[in-house]
């Protein structure tokens, strides 16, 4: 599919912009950052955009070679999406304009939909890579229902779904307060001490992965 000529200007800002440009678009690629998802999965957690609006979207991405679809093993001929290795690649791109986003949030914003997911990607925008500890540590969250790790190894950092075999900290509360800490609207000390964040563990690796979240 061709990038409209207008929007082109020999510009690699203004090219990308012509494929993921707009808000629907970058909604679905947040959707999966988180993962694969069905059709009916991405319609039901992004009200209002509709089944054609969001078929169109899904068809400009796979026409541009950032989505794909795959068959689920079991399912005879059901389908879900996922991104591509070129889809992947946005993957920090737009962490950062999450990450930048958050300090927008404000308690104006309370009351509408948080989910335990968006919790998954608001952890890895927050990451300092020059806070990331020297040690070897394991972060558990479960945000509502939902567990996520954080493993620090050797200097690196991967983020995995799921709970830990064996946390150095473990972190639960549900998916609004964990939004409103990431976006400094409240500290950590404030909703530890409230009780709307329960944490175990090693206060050694507490410290270390506050820090690394900014947080400090």
């Amino acid at each position: 599919m061709a990038i409209r000529q207008d929007t082109r200007r020999d510009c690699g800002l203004a090219v990308g912009l012509g494929v993921v440009g707009e808000r629907w678009t970058l909604l679905v690629i947040r959707e999966l950052l988180i993962g694969p998802a069905r059709f009916t999965a991405l319609l039901e957690n992004m009200p209002g955009i509709g089944p054609n609006l969001l078929s169109d979207r899904l068809r400009t991405l796979g026409a541009h070679g950032v989505v794909e679809q795959i068959a689920i093993p079991g399912e005879g001929r059901a389908l879900r999406y996922q991104l591509t290795e070129l889809g992947e690649q946005l993957r920090q791109p737009l962490l950062g304009l999450a990450k930048w986003g958050l300090g927008f949030l404000s308690e104006d914003d309370r009351g509408g939909t948080t989910r335990a997911e968006w919790g998954f990607l608001a952890v890895q925008s927050m990451v300092r890579r020059d806070a990331v500890p020297e040690v070897d540590d394991t972060y558990q969250f479960r945000v509502d229902d939902q567990d996520f790790t954080i493993a620090v190894r050797e200097g690196r950092v991967r983020f995995t779904r799921g709970a830990a075999t064996e946390p150095d900290l473990t972190v639960a509360c549900d998916a609004e307060t964990f939004i409103r800490v990431g976006a400094r609207m409240t500290s950590p000390a404030e909703v530890i001490a409230s009780g709307a964040v329960r944490v175990s563990g090693d206060p050694g690796a507490a410290l270390r992965c506050i820090r690394m979240l900014g947080l400090d």
